[in-house]
């Protein structure tokens, strides 16, 4: 069966439409999330900074006598030519404690940096007289992805950040990102947790995920225009392939004739 030049190319452009027509479930991540029986109210308290599985802590006891609270200290390496060696960080185990020195272990899981300063002071009690305890967590981030100009994972240095501020770390929305429907994953006691919050809206600051905590993952969902706008990049990537395929269609034609 031979080919008419007019039968290749009505075959090339009904490509163009059935092969790059791009919608919604193409594009959009989380799209089960309101379906999958996890957005659930999440509690004001999950707003405070609480220690997981897998955190990095920072903790440096110290009093009035140095070598009393020495011992309580982990550092890495000797202290030479006035260079003092590193500190060593505790991780929070599967079982979600820390090994601290002398005490031994102790439950840090779902504890703030305040309520481990407090159980760490009782621990020390015994063996120390008015301790200063400094507690920091060292691997606090915040993953911003979608319609916002630099996504990414980034460090929180401090306790606390805002989704404002997590948004600002990622250079903003685009004109693109839907505003009232932001959406924050959370890990909640174990489970995933998806809230959806309004930034359009003045009770946005009363949202349990105002604040963001560790870990968390914002996601600016793309409105429809971003959608649009991918169908038709999409459409002139093929179109530009579907002319290179008519040239090269005709420089054959012609060749054979």
């Amino acid at each position: 069966m031979k080919f008419q030049p007019r039968n290749i190319v009505l075959f090339l452009i009904a490509i163009i439409f059935l092969g790059s027509c791009a919608s919604k479930e193409d594009v959009v991540y989380f799209q089960n999330a309101a379906l999958s029986g996890l957005e659930t109210q999440v509690k004001e308290s999950t707003s405070t900074t609480r220690f997981k599985v897998d955190d990095l802590i920072s903790i440096y006891v110290s009093t009035l006598d140095p070598e009393a609270s020495a011992p309580f200290n982990l550092f890495r390496g000797t202290q030479e030519g006035g260079i003092r060696p590193e500190q060593v960080d505790y991780l929070v185990d599967k079982e979600g404690e820390i090994d601290f020195p002398v005490v031994g272990k102790v439950k840090v899981v779902g504890l703030t940096p305040e309520e481990l300063r407090v159980k760490l002071t009782e621990h020390l009690s015994d063996y120390l007289k008015d301790p200063i305890i400094n507690i920091r967590l060292k691997n606090f981030t915040v993953t911003v992805l979608g319609e916002v100009k630099r996504p990414g994972t980034y460090v929180v240095n401090g306790e606390q950040i805002t989704i404002f501020e997590a948004l600002g770390l990622a250079g903003d929305m685009t004109i693109k990102g839907m505003r009232k429907n932001v959406l924050v994953v959370r890990e909640f006691d174990g489970t995933k947790v998806y809230y959806r919050i309004d930034l359009t809206n003045n009770s946005a600051a009363e949202s349990p995920v105002y604040y963001l905590t560790q870990n968390d993952v914002v996601y600016v969902e793309p409105n429809k225009s971003a959608i649009t706008s991918s169908t038709l990049d999409n459409r002139a990537s093929i179109t530009v392939s579907i002319v290179t395929a008519l040239i090269t269609s005709a420089v054959i034609l012609i060749s054979r004739n």
